[in-house]
């Protein structure tokens, strides 16, 4: 059985890294997580978490180990995100560890990162997908997720309540 609980301490932290490290697809000598996570351009997604409009849940086992996350983030006009839509409407990411996927914890965690981000008051909530992610886009669609912009390989997806 699958719990979800909200990221708390600094373990949790560490494990939403560890998921964020692993939402970015890039199919082919992926640099460490030390060495990508360093990138300037992917720092925003993590620094200085737990501003207005941070989110994370993580999905965990019936171990209470942590298996899968999803999180969000508001950014704004100067600092925008790979999935911005507007300054207003949070930008998801997602990962599951590989041994858990194609079991359901990616649309749990889907579900509901999408009804606490409407339960917030947000009217809508964004992505962005590499465009060779077939599996993310499908489950994406299927959850109810549109086509908003495609710019080089990847696309932004958003899901308005």
């Amino acid at each position: 059985m699958v719990t979800f609980q909200e990221l708390k301490d600094k373990h949790d932290y560490d494990f939403f890294q560890e998921m964020f490290y692993e939402s970015i697809h890039i199919p082919e000598n992926k640099p460490s997580i030390g060495e990508l996570l360093s990138e300037p351009y992917l720092q925003k997604y993590y620094e200085g978490w737990g501003k207005r409009g941070d989110f994370a849940l993580l999905a965990k086992n019936d171990e209470n180990e942590a298996i899968g996350a999803v999180w969000y983030r508001l950014f704004d006009t100067d600092n925008k995100g790979y999935g911005f839509v507007d300054e207003d409407t949070p930008e998801l990411g997602i990962a599951v560890s590989k041994e858990y996927r194609g079991q359901g914890v990616g649309t749990e965690l889907m579900q509901n990162v999408i009804k606490r981000a409407k339960e917030e008051g947000y009217t809508g909530i964004s992505l962005s997908v590499d465009l060779e992610n077939r599996g993310a886009i499908e489950l994406y669609e299927k959850l109810g997720f549109q086509d908003y912009e495609t710019v080089g390989t990847s696309k932004t997806m958003v899901y308005r309540y």
